[in-house]
């Protein structure tokens, strides 16, 4: 096949220009990244092999090689794992974060710093671009093992990029970067310093479990020593903790994340008895940006005794902590385990178990220990934990204990449940919550202006899971959790309430208007009655107390489950002078044709006010304006 010449997309070209010239503060981590690949690509061969998917693969001797030419001024990272086909070099070579690259170059122009910006590069996952740092061109030779045929890949980086198929290509896949030229003044970056090799080696790929080989320099005598093995490939996890320094663990999670920073948390565990194993988690610091998205990859790697039998290996957490990254390493699994087999494993289930428990008790060790990390933590991944409310009900006091939330409390700190508890009136037996898309519109809501005007706490619910799992947990050291949104509302006459006198005269009142208004909008309403949680606006709407909301209509329509659409219950403000004139106009008039158009506004606005949509909208802003020309 004849040499192909392909154009990096607008976008990889600015992502390129801007990744080399000025996203990486420390250009010794293109090393990292080209050892990481070589690695992943080892570990791929072996788990191909197991499952018996590579006939004809060569598996004796897996080791990655770094080779320097300084007369050449050529770097050359190899490995002689899965390698890659020629679809899939143009594939995952010849373009850039494929879906991801406007989102990537967005965030980086609004990254604050280099370290920021590092940080996207490795969500993204273009650190083999990295290269582009240190070398005016790239050439990579690939072929994936069982094949016949291998692939060369070459670019300087700029505007093009080229593809050729070729024959002699071993198997798995070497990277050469042809350097840039050497700068005589700052000799501590010549990337084809052996010293500098071992150097960056060390630092940051000592734990990966395959040998990283530099061909010896050859000896006086001509002879030609064996290559010298540059990590120590001891897992971290097999040593105790004085022996490895949390730079050592910091390096194993952004090789296992792809993350540039470093984790906030590490968690170790080990469990003997009749089922050893031994866990090294890590929790981070950032969420990565597809953490919510369908094709999100979660998963720890699974290790029996050091091999890595599963890159991703979802039953050992549940799918809530699915940020969590890390090893685990069992003894007496098979090498040759399924995921069917793992799903069904009660060892399996039994590590799952465990190792949530460890999670939450880490996280609520850190709550306790350092408020601010935590803070920092449950902005990231607190939409993620709160699913856990929903589906591990063994779990959700734990999940409970370190949950916070916003609320209405003067100083604007979150608060857990227990503090709201602490801080209830006397008499009340409710925890109140409103949900909405964000704090201002709930804030703003009409549902929440009498418990203003009383004092009373709620809770503001941003997340759309929120809608779910306040309506699964139901209570909380015995207070009933009650949307202000639903039901009905009575403060009482202790609280600054009507009496039952009083009410019962103000219902007499109205219950012509309101019987009439309930016809009128049947098609929208179940019910039309005063409220006694307003005491501003003219209306609003409200659901019953176990009817579903609109949002979580929404939401299990976008899970494809089809519910009956509920009709709302629109509540008038007595006092609001607007409702006050509706009311003198329906007892004076016998003809009540001419009030239709002020019900069907009175809905219609009460629907806007909670971020809701009128059913008919052209309709509704054809009434507002003919009111306002009149008001004219």
């Amino acid at each position: 096949m004849p040499t192909e010449t392909f154009e990096f997309q607008v976008e990889a070209r600015q992502l390129l220009r801007l990744m080399i010239h000025s996203v990486y503060s420390n250009k010794d981590v293109f090393l990292r990244e080209l050892v990481s690949n070589a690695s992943d690509a080892l570990d791929k061969l072996r788990l191909a092999v197991l499952r018996g998917d590579t006939p004809g693969a060569e598996n004796s001797d897996p080791h990655i090689e770094i080779e320097a030419d300084s007369d050449a001024r050529t770097l050359t990272v190899r490995d002689n794992g899965i390698g890659m086909s020629y679809d899939e070099v143009g594939r995952l070579i010849g373009t850039i974060a494929n879906s991801g690259t406007a989102e990537l170059l967005r965030e980086l122009r609004d990254a604050e710093d280099a370290s920021g910006a590092e940080g996207l590069i490795g969500q993204f996952g273009v650190g083999f671009y990295s290269g582009f740092m240190v070398a005016d061109r790239m050439t990579l030779v690939t072929r994936r093992a069982g094949e016949e045929q291998g692939t060369r890949w070459s670019s300087d980086g700029e505007g093009t990029y080229t593809l050729e198929s070729v024959d002699d290509a071993p198997q798995g896949t070497s990277v050469t970067l042809h350097l840039k030229p050497a700068d005589p003044d700052n000799q501590l970056h010549d990337y084809t310093s052996p010293w500098k090799i071992r150097e960056i080696v060390k630092r940051y790929s000592d734990f990966i479990t395959w040998p990283i080989r530099m061909p010896a320099q050859p000896g006086e005598d001509g002879s030609t020593p064996e290559p010298e093995t540059l990590n120590s490939m001891k897992a971290l996890w097999a040593r105790s903790r004085e022996e490895v320094s949390d730079d050592e663990y910091h390096e194993l999670y952004k090789h296992i994340s792809h993350d540039w920073r470093p984790p906030l948390e590490t968690v170790r565990f080990q469990a003997e008895g009749t089922f050893e194993y031994q866990a090294l988690l890590f929790l981070p610091e950032h969420a990565p940006h597809d953490l919510f998205t369908q094709g999100y990859q979660r998963g720890l790697q699974l290790y029996v005794k050091r091999v890595l039998i599963m890159d991703d290996c979802e039953a050992l957490l549940p799918p809530y902590l699915r940020f969590v990254k890390g090893v685990v390493d069992a003894q007496d699994l098979s090498l040759n385990v399924s995921r069917e087999i793992l799903q069904q494993d009660r060892h399996i289930r039994m590590i799952q178990r465990r190792l949530t428990k460890k999670v939450l008790s880490a996280l609520k060790d850190m709550k306790t220990a350092d408020a601010e990390r935590f803070a920092g933590l449950w902005r990231e991944f607190g939409a993620v934990l709160k699913e856990g409310l929903i589906t591990d009900t063994e779990n959700r006091d734990a999940i409970l204990a370190v949950a916070t939330f916003a609320s209405t409390r003067a100083d604007d700190e979150p608060t857990t449940l227990e503090q709201y508890v602490e801080r209830m009136k006397d008499g009340q037996d409710d925890i109140f919550y409103l949900t909405g898309e964000s704090r201002q519109s709930i804030e703003n809501s009409p549902h929440m202006e009498a418990f203003r005007a009383r004092g009373l706490e709620v809770l503001l619910l941003t997340d759309p899971v929120d809608e779910v799992w306040a309506d699964a947990v139901g209570e909380f050291g015995g207070k009933r959790l009650r949307s202000v949104a639903k039901g009905e509302f009575d403060p009482g006459a202790d609280d600054g309430g009507e009496t039952g006198k009083e009410r019962e005269k103000r219902d007499e009142e109205y219950a012509d208007l309101l019987g009439w208004m309930k016809e009128q909008l049947a098609d929208e309403v179940k019910d039309v009655r005063l409220s006694s949680r307003l005491t501003v606006s003219p209306a609003c709407v409200v659901s019953d107390a176990h009817d579903l909301t609109p949002a979580l209509e929404s939401m299990y329509r976008a899970m494809g489950q089809e519910v009956p659409p509920a009709k709302r219950i629109l509540e008038l403000n007595p006092d609001h002078v607007l409702v006050k004139q509706l009311n003198a106009a329906y007892k004076e008039r016998e003809d009540h044709t001419g009030l239709v158009d002020t019900a069907e506004l009175l809905h219609g606005l009460a629907v806007l006010a909670e971020g809701g949509r009128p059913k008919e909208p052209g309709r509704f802003v054809k009434l507002v304006a003919d009111r306002l020309e009149r008001a004219l």
